[in-house]
């Protein structure tokens, strides 16, 4: 006979109701911690599309798309489409988010932290999506449009680490690479950060700023914000190489001067974006091109610099401990895809 669900039960808490009654695979929760982070670089994408193709304003109201709808109508046209579209994306990305909760919920033992940096995922995407409607409302204001970006890659940021800790234990983080390497990750990191920061300065002051010519741009000059912008990603592919370097010199596990390695393919790909793009005017598909490449670089930076410390295994189901290394085998590279 088929038990009678507790809907009060359910009601109450229905992410616990789900967690007494079902732990998921390994797999499963890694799987689960992924989607969430692959549909948070797609709605960054998906906004720049916005942007690009003038459609920040297809939808001139929020919670609304328009006075009269809350959805997008004919008459809105292609723009009102691609704005509408996008907003729709976000309940995609909190169904990712709510799947990669429930995951980590239920599996056992009960990872407290990574259950946390689960939930982070859920009210960034609530406090984002709240900035979105004030950058309607505000009718593109640059830094507000900067503001979305930049908590946009908050979320990306949060994703990437639940990705990763998925993948590993919760011991004490243990060095995999000596002070001085580690400080120069460090480095590496912090300059990516700016030049995400500048590159945000790039886009709200040129062409593609998020609608038409009439929208309000931020008062820096656009050719000298590039510039920095470019300075900061050849620094970036700079502490990329030494990082490299010194790894290889600390022989430093083979998985971190992997993950350094992939960083600095990802950068290189996005540089020859990046100056294509310039040289040829901004052409709409190269931009977008390019803010997806920005996703990865950061994706890429994190990976190395996690990579740079282990925590052993994932724990074992009714265990409650990590799982063991066979004697004599190096640990496996928890990092990797």
């Amino acid at each position: 006979m088929v038990p009678v669900p507790n809907l009060l039960e359910f009601a109450r808490n229905p992410v616990a109701y789900v967690a007494r009654r079902w732990t998921p695979a390994q797999r499963t929760v890694e799987r689960a911690t992924l989607a969430a982070l692959v549909l948070s670089v797609l709605i960054v994408v998906t906004g720049g599309v916005v942007r690009l193709t003038g459609s920040g304003l297809g939808c001139d109201t929020w919670p609304k798309c328009s006075g009269d709808s809350l959805i997008a109508t004919p008459e809105m046209g292609l723009h009102g489409a691609i704005e509408f579209g996008n907003r729709l994306l976000t309940y995609v990305l909190c169904a990712a988010v709510g799947w990669a909760i429930i995951a980590v919920r239920s599996a056992k033992p009960y990872r407290r932290g990574l259950s946390r940096l689960a939930w982070w995922q859920f009210w960034l995407v609530v406090a984002n999506g709240l900035l979105g409607g004030a950058t309607v409302l505000l009718r593109l204001n640059p830094y507000t449009v900067a503001a979305h970006f930049l908590l946009a890659s908050v979320l990306i940021t949060v994703t990437t680490v639940t990705w990763l800790r998925a993948r590993e234990g919760d011991g004490v983080p243990r060095p995999l690479a000596g002070a001085r390497v580690r400080q120069l990750a460090a480095a590496l990191t912090a300059v990516s950060v700016l030049l995400i920061v500048v590159g945000t300065m790039v886009t709200g002051s040129g062409p593609h700023a998020g609608d038409s010519s009439e929208v309000p741009r931020m008062g820096v000059d656009w050719e000298t914000t590039a510039r920095v912008h470019a300075l900061l990603a050849w620094a970036v592919v700079a502490l990329t190489v030494l990082l490299w370097l010194a790894l290889r010199a600390a022989d430093a596990p083979r998985s971190a001067r992997v993950r350094t390695r992939d960083l600095f393919l990802v950068l290189l790909a996005q540089g020859v974006i990046g100056y294509v793009q310039y040289f040829t005017e901004l052409p709409e598909a190269l931009v977008a091109a390019h803010l997806l490449g920005s996703c990865l670089v950061w994706i890429a930076t994190l990976r190395v610099l996690l990579s740079l410390r282990e925590r052993g295994l994932p724990p074992v189901a009714g265990t409650g401990a990590a799982a063991s290394v066979p004697a004599g085998r190096p640990a496996p590279a928890v990092f990797g895809l």
